[in-house]
């Protein structure tokens, strides 16, 4: 039985590097996005030339009914669901301070952040449950990429903060509730990143950089995440649930 994965905001960023990553070891993938299908057509066919099966389901998490139909068409498509990459995320719609942050961001990215991969891993998760119980050996496990804004506090984007320490907290329950079904759920803690999300301050991070913001004087790339979680998704890291992988080349290391 060939491994599938599911890489939710898969076409680009972050996702698409964690995508090639499983293609190239030799996962089939559902890359999930918001965006029609004839704007990633590139991505999808750079993944296509790894000799796997790659499929693009588009919908939002943040909608129960698209959430749903993400998953019947993976089933649909693979049969089953070994890997699911809670990957997908968006940052504030503008960088306020708390003290003038606006509610309709607030309610956005929270949908989308941390409602939305809530509620798609219960429904991937009782699935991985059900394949577990006709099939013991089936391997399975959950991805989540959360940010060093999950405990580094950045006051002008509270909502994403707060929605990425949530994503936090539910790595850890996941990791609970699916322990006694050997599913291991991890996190991944990105720093900063060279995407289209951290585009609009590139200027500024490459002085901090340069300055020593991190111990390794460099931008993290999407394929330093995409390694780590291959790790994961290939049970490199069996016995080590609920665990955190930070992927921020040393940011954020206490230093004197």
């Amino acid at each position: 039985m060939k491994r599938t994965a599911l890489i939710t905001g898969g076409s680009r960023g972050i996702g698409l590097g964690i995508a090639t990553e499983l293609a190239r070891a030799g996962f089939d993938l559902a890359v999930n996005g918001v965006r029609k299908e004839e704007m990633v057509l590139d991505a999808i066919n750079g993944l296509l030339e790894f000799g796997t099966h790659v499929i693009y389901t588009r919908g939002d998490i943040s909608r129960a009914d698209e959430r749903g139909a993400i998953m019947d068409r993976v089933i649909e498509t693979f049969g089953h669901l070994n890997v699911l990459v809670n990957n997908a995320g968006v940052a504030p719609l503008e960088r306020l301070d708390l003290l003038e942050a606006a509610e309709e961001s607030y309610d956005r990215v929270m949908n989308i952040n941390l409602k939305g991969p809530y509620f798609l891993t219960q429904l991937v998760a009782r699935h991985m449950v059900k394949m577990k119980a006709q099939d013991p050996g089936f391997q399975a496990s959950i991805i989540n990429i959360t940010s060093i804004s999950a405990g580094v506090a950045s006051a002008n984007r509270g909502e994403y903060c707060i929605s990425k320490a949530g994503m936090a907290m539910a790595t850890r329950l996941w990791a609970v509730r699916l322990g006694e079904y050997d599913i291991p759920v991890y996190e991944i803690q990105p720093g900063i990143i060279q995407t289209d999300m951290t585009s609009g301050v590139k200027q500024k991070y490459d002085r901090l950089i340069e300055g020593g913001l991190c111990v390794q004087k460099r931008w993290g790339l999407p394929g330093d995440v995409g390694k780590v979680a291959a790790a994961m998704a290939n049970g490199s890291m069996p016995y080590s649930t609920g665990q955190v992988v930070m992927v921020d080349g040393g940011l954020t290391l206490p230093r004197l």
